[in-house]
This record gives structure tokens, sequence and C-alpha cells, in this order.
């Protein structure tokens, strides 16, 4: 077994593994040639070129994990939700959900296998490429950061949309996140079924809650995905990934995951103890990328001294690679934690 995929599991490895959020992208001259050839979405639902894609950071570094190349919306296209990437401000939704009856009209189901079937494609592929050098992760965004984006349009500073439907309909919002729990469901495990190795999901978006509603209006719907994925992923760990608000882990450890993932905003192993028992993912500040190379390993040391060679610590970014990261950093990163570690 993967030193990533026995750290998932808590066990003992024998050196820190690692992989970074992002680490396909616009920091890489190879995607940034590739992107002005094709758009985004040409890049994800071709598989030959996600798979591409996906590789290029195997192949560049000595990392313990690839990550499936695709996005977070993919599901939303075939709940009946368009969207369009907009390159001053990011995904837009042409029409946002606003109103119950907006929420009634997504589609039920999904049936991933055919509607996604070019992510299932590309898996695949990938798991071809890869010829069992390293574990692959799937992915999908959470429901909470998944309906922000519904309701919302795109992004937001204060997701107030979000929480008037939250807070002033309950019915259409429990029934917008019913949905989107068994469309990420089918999708996921839709994932497990072509191959992947591992899950992440991501909740980017939730650092905008207090505890108290993240335990009354999301919890119980996160809750109800993993026990969907224990069903019949049960040997595939998952990753349970949120930025934006430390106070939030405990009440996220307690929804489920096998794994999870920290921002830097915390200290990692003041953290981990809080959590007790599981793995924790993180959590350097991706800002270190840019740093003098004495200042980046000061800081991986940091994180790898927090998390005191307890067993279950897998070395990430407290979120994605920036696109000015130089490539030079990202490869000292990766080999220092590496070294670091099984000294």
């Amino acid at each position: 077994m993967s030193e990533f995929l026995k750290a998932c599991r808590g066990e003992a490895t024998s050196y820190t593994p690692i992989w970074l959020m992002r680490q396909a992208g616009r920091y890489q001259a190879e995607y940034r040639a590739l992107k002005a050839q094709y758009s985004f979405m040409q890049m994800v639902q071709t598989p030959e070129i996600a798979t591409q894609v996906t590789m290029l950071p195997i192949k560049q570094f000595e990392l313990d994990a690839a990550i499936l190349f695709a996005d977070i919306l993919l599901v939303l296209e075939p709940l009946g939700v368009g969207f369009e990437f907009d390159k001053e401000h990011g995904p837009r939704i042409g029409q946002p959900l606003r109103t119950a009856a907006n929420v009634d009209a997504i589609a039920e189901e999904i049936h991933a296998a055919d509607s996604l079937g070019y992510v299932m494609r590309t898996i695949e592929l990938v798991k071809q490429e890869l010829s069992g050098k390293v574990p692959l992760i799937g992915f999908a965004g959470a429901p909470f950061t998944l309906a922000s984006y519904m309701i919302e349009g795109g992004g937001s500073r204060d997701y107030l949309h979000t929480k008037e439907m939250m807070f002033s309909d309950r019915g259409a919002w429990d029934t917008l996140m019913t949905r989107l729990v068994d469309a990420l469901a089918d999708y996921l495990l839709c994932q497990v079924r072509a191959g992947v190795d591992a899950l992440q999901i991501f909740d980017s978006w939730i650092g905008c809650l207090s505890p108290h509603v993240y335990e009354t209006h999301v919890q119980p719907h996160m809750a109800r995905l993993f026990a969907a994925l224990r069903q019949e992923a049960k040997n595939v760990p998952v990753i349970h990934f949120g930025t934006g608000n430390p106070s939030l882990y405990p009440a996220m450890a307690a929804a489920g995951g096998d794994v999870i993932g920290v921002d830097w905003r915390v200290d990692l192993g003041s953290q981990w103890q809080a959590l007790g028992n599981v793995s924790i993912q993180g959590n350097m500040d991706p800002g270190y990328l840019l740093a003098p190379k004495q200042q980046l390993h000061a800081a991986a040391q940091h994180v790898l001294d927090s998390a005191d060679g307890r067993p279950g610590h897998i070395f990430n970014l407290g979120h994605g690679i920036f696109p000015r990261a130089p490539i030079d950093s990202v490869r000292a990163l990766v080999d220092y934690v590496h070294e670091a570690s099984s000294r």
C-alpha cells in the first residue's frame, strides 16, 4: 500500500507523504501552453487532454498522489444549472437559484456514469498512465459550496443570497441540499467504480458560517453524503477539506471523513489533538512558495514539527498553489518534506 493511503488510514509511514492542491495548474509552462490552445472546459471534457494535465506534476515531481484534473462545478450541468468561466471573475451561473420554484426545477438525479462519462474515461486513462506508481484522488465540491455558487451566481463576499434562502426558506434549502447530496453520491461513487483510490470533498466557501449554522443547516446533509459513500466505498478514504473558519473543524470532523484537511489558519498539531482519532492533511501557507528557499524549508519544517511524527499526517498546502509560484519552489518543497520526514 502507498504511503499516502497508509496515512489516510492513520497508519505509520516511512516518510510524510505529500501532494498539493492545484498541483496541475497555471504555474506550469506546459499547462499554460495547453491553455493557450484550448478553453478550460475543452481541457476538462477531453479525456486525453485532462489525462495529460493530471500527469504533468507526477512527471515533474516526486509527489505521493495524483489528483484528477476536473472542476467542482461539473456536476451542475446534469442538474440543469448552466455555468461558464469568465476570465475576469471566474465561474458564473447564468440564472442563479433564488426561489423555491428555481430549486424545484433542478434535476432530482443525474446518472453520472452517462452525463459525466468523460470524467470516468479520464480516470481510466490516468490509471493506465500511472500504472500503480501513485494513487489517484477523485473529488467533488461539497453541497454547501455548490449551493452557494448556484444561489449567488458566482463568487461572493457576504453570501447573503445563500443565507437568505437558508434562514428564510428552510424547505427550499433542504431540498437543494438533498438533491446535491444525491447527485454527489452518484458522481463520487462513479469515480470510485472507474478506479480512483481516494476522494476529496472541497468545501471552499464553508468559512462564512458559524459553528451553530453549520451544525443546523449543513452538517446533517454532509453526514448523509459520507454515509452514502461508506455504504459502497468503505475502503476508499475520503478527505474532508474546508477553509476560512477553523472553529468549524470539530463539526466537520463529526460530519464525517477519514482525513480532515485544514488550512494555514490553525496550528496543525493543536488542531489534530482537538479533533482526535482522524488523519489530518495540511497545512503550509501557499504564500511560502513565493519566499526564499530557506524560509520555505523553515515553514515546511514547522508543519512537520507540529505533526510531531504522529501517524496519519499528509503534507499539503492550506489551499492551492498560486499561479505565480516558481516551479523550482514546488520541487524544493516536495523534496524537502520527503527528506526531512524520513530522517
